[in-house]
Parts: structure tokens; C-alpha cells; sequence
């Protein structure tokens, strides 16, 4: 296992070494669990030490132009680095998930990029990832507007919150052109991406003292050691 680490980091960058690590780990795991195997060769295995990521941290200013230029999909900015949504659970969110009289949004899907490109509703990353999250009022006043705007109310609960013209959920392949035009005209760094909101909120989260616990139950961590790692950089 340690040799087969070490090539792999030979031809891939040190994160794509540990997520493929943890791939092949859950898959022994599994294979223990069911007594196919009988101890798990993912024992000590030292794995490439990954440089963390020094992403951009949107301001107010930046993250309202930027909304802004999103146009009908701008709420969806403010979900990211408001709440610190990734782009799938924002892109699986059904109407029936958002309660606005209580100022509450319930993560239970996502979208998911499959092979090729092509993108399909599923669960969330992990059971962590399923979540009731409380809101401030002027984010769920955005949401009242953005349902308004396209016509849907509570009896429309299995409609996308956001969504092609057509209906469809949204496929990130073909979002990511606008996305791309709209961090361009909100002048923002080139690379920007939708993470980056996510960043700033949970450094945001840091630096406003919330505890450890806290910022993993809203951020979806099902690792604690994702968190400290934020906590850490920040």
C-alpha cells in the first residue's frame, strides 16, 4: 500500500493522492466489515503532505456585485458565503426544503457531477451533510424574492429552488459559464470559485468565536479534522 502511495504521488498532486487514498480505504474498510478480508492493508501508511489553500476571501462589496451579476441565479452567492453551501447542496435545494417563515433551510440533496460531465440529483456527501440550518432574515427575504420572481410558492415543494427555464436542475458543467462571465464582471481574482464563498464563510465562522462544534455541524463536516483545519489556517 505505502509503494502504491508513493507512485501515485509521483504522477498526482498530493490532494488527489489522499482523496484517492480514502476511496481505496473505504473500500477496505467495507471489505472488512463483511469478512472478505481479514485485516485491512490501510494500516500506517504515510501519505504526501498537501499545501493548504490560500483562496480568496470575499468582502461584502464583492460578494453584492457579484450576486449581482449571477442575475436570476445571484441568491445562490449568497447562500454559499452566507451559510457556506456547496455548490451541489445550492443547486439540490426544493422548495419544501426552505421553511421562510421560520428563517430556516434543510440541506437533504444535492447535485452531483457524475462521469462525463453529467450531473444527477443524489444524498448528500455524508450524513453530515444533512442539515437544518437557521438563516438571517434579509437572506430569507433574498429567497421570498427569487420563488416570487419565478413563480413559485409552498405548493410548488419539488421544484428546484434554482433551475434552467426549462425546470430542469442545474448541470455545473454548463453553470460554470456563468459563473465564469460573472466573477469576470464583479472583478474578481481569476480562478475564483464557488468553494472560495464556502471559505470565506467558514473563516468567517472562526473569526467570530463559534466553537469548533458548531461551525462542523453548519459547515457539513463529517470529520472534525476538516474543521480544525480551517480553524488552523485561519
Amino acid at each position: 500500500m505505502q509503494r502504491w502511495v508513493n507512485q501515485h504521488a509521483t504522477t498526482h498532486a498530493p490532494r488527489t493522492v489522499k482523496r484517492d487514498y480514502g476511496v481505496l480505504r473505504a473500500v477496505m474498510a467495507f471489505a472488512l466489515d463483511r469478512d472478505l478480508i481479514g485485516r485491512t492493508p490501510c494500516r500506517g501508511t504515510r501519505l504526501p503532505s498537501a499545501e493548504p489553500v490560500d483562496g480568496h476571501l470575499i468582502n461584502s462589496e464583492e460578494l453584492a456585485a457579484l450576486a449581482e451579476a449571477l442575475g436570476d441565479f445571484g441568491a445562490m452567492a449568497y447562500l454559499g458565503a452566507t451559510l457556506g453551501l456547496r455548490w451541489g447542496e445550492v443547486a439540490g435545494l426544493r422548495v419544501r426544503r426552505l421553511d421562510l417563515l421560520r428563517n430556516e433551510l434543510t440541506v437533504a440533496e444535492q447535485i452531483i457531477r457524475g462521469k462525463g460531465g453529467v450531473s444527477f440529483p443524489g444524498p448528500p456527501k455524508s450524513r453530515a451533510g444533512r442539515r437544518t440550518m437557521t438563516m438571517p432574515g434579509w437572506l430569507t427575504e433574498i429567497l421570498a424574492e427569487h420563488l416570487h420572481q419565478r413563480g413559485l410558492t409552498a405548493a410548488d415543494g419539488d421544484a428546484w429552488v434554482f433551475a434552467w427555464p426549462s425546470g430542469a436542475h442545474l448541470s455545473y458543467s454548463a453553470w460554470r459559464k456563468h459563473w465564469l462571465r460573472a466573477t469576470t464582471e464583479a472583478g474578481l481574482p481569476a480562478g475564483f470559485g464557488f468553494h472560495d464563498l464556502r471559505r470565506t464563510n467558514a473563516t468567517g465562522l472562526v473569526s467570530s468565536g463559534v466553537d469548533i462544534r458548531t461551525a462542523q455541524s453548519r459547515l457539513g463536516h463529517a470529520d472534525v479534522r476538516m474543521t480544525l483545519e480551517i480553524y488552523a489556517r485561519a
